[in-house]
């Protein structure tokens, strides 16, 4: 069998012949997904920027930082914090962003396993990882300025145009362009192009107080200048600007949660979109010339490797862009802990050790309000009172003077949604709960430094506004977003540098960069959320609000209709197109639930494409969603002795299906990965070792080997 790469040599020497007499070609025209036709600019495309990075003082990977740099617990600074430039911006945003996604900690794996300094066969070398190249950045959007998605391309000097290849790496979470960029690294190292998108999310705030927006590079200027470059504007008329400020005053909107445009049913599209972009550019720089100096569509889907390929939401979205792939820009998929939204009913069931899993294939917005009302609570449970931050949690998390998650408790019994007549049962009562609703045993220990980081709240109250298309103005279940004093009151941003670089410093979901979420029903007047009244005057970390947000998952309102056509606007077919594809998943993930995404997700991909389904499993014992919060031993110890990092397994996917695409190598075979914990004393785990991340197995051992049928049933080994 001709492999795709002598393929690949041919069609591009044949390409540059038929450059010399295009007429007997084919001419000019043609779609995106054929060759020998004219390099078209993609219509939706603004202005594009392009930088060259020397590799030296600054480069593609690590903005200049080099892996010691990105090590470094010291970020990069500003010359002025108020007014940094595009380009402190840039370096600040890759240098939080990788630390955001990996553990950066020798001990857990960071320059042996993973990062800069390794190289693309796994050595470990002496140098920094710097990559040279240059990077493309660009708008697409409609013409009205609304969408303004940012897409950026990474073409590294050594892209071998006889050998194309390309990686997507899709902002993971809600983060801007560069959320994406430890998995880049997979493709800068191997001489492949990135294509990124920040699929119309983004960390940078419109501030409605003083009416500032981010561009695309994250300088903020005031929204009448920005025009229609502005990043994001929340679109408000100067009236009802005023009015707003007047009623809530010190108020942000995000991107995600604010922009009125249900970004996540589109994010399939940006990411082919930033595909098309990288197309676009090879072909600008590498396609052959006519006699006229036109460029010719020299690489394309035919002669070069594309693998979809990201982390959480950034997963989600390459398996959207798959699915909607009809022109056969990618060739392949590798993804870890995709978010995926599954049809309202798949048709599948799950089975873990020969027992049926009850609920499963939920959208996020579902269980993670289910976890939104029980998750505080359930981190009270003498049963967890050994996991991470379970003691600081019970006695009084994040500074709070008192505990409020027992208030949770008492207030979900006064509702009738537990019925325990202690704390001490009502949380046991609402960690059963989020068993039954689909959590894995494995994922009782993270609970309680979840629910410390208020990621359910903060993921939940996005998604309903974005998914419900609500408007700022709306306060949506009484939310707001701004800063807040120690005591909870609503305040402006302080310090005011924290907004200048919030491109770089934020993740898009508020808490974060300094905004909190505020409860704008609170009994005391707006409050931070957790520290928010109740009516009755307890501390309940407003269960109102909470309870709020699931009506909208289970009601029948015209509130509730809203977001849920918004969900079923998200919904994915399970058809990947017989691309091939690894999915892999950490069975402890808390955050993004393995029997209501990539498990029901594996199944419904079988029953949909039956034979012609080329997609394997990997479930990874002993990993969860975060893997920087391994990094983070004296703050959360406990991650280190139990948990593996889950990016050695992406990486490991990413190089199955360029193996399978260049050379016919089959996929590994869907299975359990039995991984080792490091073990030890917690904050001060022993070094992480190969043999505690062991490879996968191209055929695994019968104790490991997941089951999948094409009825859409799928058996997941104890």
């Amino acid at each position: 069998m001709t492999s795709l790469k002598a393929k690949t040599t041919q069609r591009t020497a044949m390409l540059a012949v038929c450059a010399a007499v295009l007429a007997a070609c084919g001419g000019g025209g043609g779609d995106s997904g054929s060759g020998g036709g004219t390099n078209v600019r993609p219509a939706y495309l603004g202005p594009i920027t392009e930088t060259r990075y020397d590799g030296t003082g600054n480069d593609l990977l690590t903005a200049g930082l080099g892996a010691s740099g990105l090590a470094s617990a010291t970020p990069p600074a500003y010359a002025d914090a108020t007014r940094p430039t595009g380009a402190e911006l840039r370096r600040a945003a890759i240098y939080n962003n990788y630390r955001a996604m990996l553990d950066m900690t020798a001990a857990g794996g960071y320059g042996t396993l993973y990062g800069p300094n390794v190289d693309a066969q796994g050595r470990v070398t002496t140098g920094e990882g710097k990559v040279p190249g240059t990077e493309y950045i660009a708008y697409a959007d409609d013409g009205s300025g609304r969408q303004n998605v940012t897409l950026m391309v990474q073409v590294p000097d050594s892209f071998n145009p006889a050998r194309p290849c390309m990686i997507t790496a899709t902002a993971s979470g809600s983060r801007g362009v560069y959320g994406g960029i430890s998995t880049g690294e997979w493709g800068l190292k191997r001489g492949c192009a990135v294509a990124y998108s920040d699929k119309g999310t983004g960390a940078a705030p419109h501030d409605l107080q003083n009416d500032t927006v981010p561009l695309i590079d994250g300088t903020r200027t005031t929204a009448a200048a920005a025009g229609k470059n502005a990043a994001f504007n929340a679109n408000l008329t100067p009236a009802q600007l005023a009015a707003f400020n007047a009623a809530t005053p010190n108020r942000f909107a995000f991107k995600h949660a604010h922009s009125g445009q249900n970004a996540e049913k589109d994010w399939g599209t940006t990411t082919l979109q930033a595909v098309e972009f990288g197309y676009y550019v090879l072909n600008e720089r590498y396609g052959a010339l006519t006699s006229s100096g036109q460029r010719i569509r020299t690489i394309t889907p035919g002669n070069a490797i594309v693998i979809a390929s990201s982390i959480s939401n950034g997963g989600g979205a390459a398996i959207a862009a798959a699915e909607l792939d009809t022109q056969g820009l990618i060739s392949g998929v590798a993804v870890s802990e995709p978010a995926v939204e599954l049809p309202a009913n798949p048709g599948v069931t799950v089975q873990r050790g020969g027992t049926a899993i009850a609920v499963t294939g939920r959208p996020l917005i579902d269980y993670t309000t289910q976890a939104n009302l029980y998750q505080a609570c359930a981190s009270l449970a003498p049963s967890v009172s050994t996991s991470p931050y379970a003691a600081a949690f019970a006695a009084g998390f994040a500074g709070a003077a008192l505990p409020i998650a027992p208030g949770r408790c008492a207030a979900l019994r006064a509702r009738g949604l537990l019925t325990a007549d202690t704390t001490a049962g009502q949380a046991e009562e609402s960690l059963q709960k989020l068993r039954a609703y689909g959590w894995e045993p494995e994922s009782n220990d993270l609970h309680a430094s979840l629910a410390a980081f208020e990621v359910a709240p903060a993921v939940a109250v996005t998604f309903a506004n974005s998914l419900s298309r609500a408007s700022v103005q709306d306060h949506l279940c009484g939310f707001s977003y701004a800063g807040a004093t120690t005591a909870g009151a609503v305040t402006p941003l302080v310090p005011p540098a924290a907004l200048a670089g919030m491109f770089a410093t934020g993740n898009g979901v508020p808490p974060a960069g300094g905004v909190q979420l505020i409860n704008n029903r609170a009994k005391q007047g707006p409050a931070r959320d957790f520290l928010s009244l109740a009516d009755s005057g307890a501390f309940d970390w407003n269960t109102e609000g909470a309870v709020c947000l699931r009506d909208l998952v289970t009601g029948s309102d015209a509130a509730a209709r809203k977001l849920q056509a918004g969900v079923d606007e998200t919904r994915r077919t399970g058809n990947l197109r017989g691309k091939p594809a690894i999915i892999v998943h950490g069975r402890a993930d808390a955050l993004l639930p393995v029997s209501h995404t990539s498990r029901p997700y594996t199944a419904l991909n079988k029953r949909v494409e039956g034979a012609a389904s080329k997609l394997s499993y990997v479930e990874v014992a002993n990993a969860q969603h975060f893997d920087s919060f391994i990094g983070l031993p004296t703050v959360l110890p406990g991650y280190d002795t139990r948990y593996v990092p889950l990016h050695v397994y992406l990486n490991r996917a990413l190089d199955a299906v360029y193996e399978n695409l260049a050379s016919g190598k089959a996929l590994p075979a869907s299975q359990v990965v039995r991984t080792v914990p490091r073990g030890g004393t917690p904050g001060s785990a022993p070094a992480i070792t190969a043999a505690n991340v062991p490879p996968l197995a191209d055929v695994p051992a019968a104790g490991n080997a997941i089951a999948v049928t094409a009825a859409g049933a799928i058996a997941i080994p104890e």
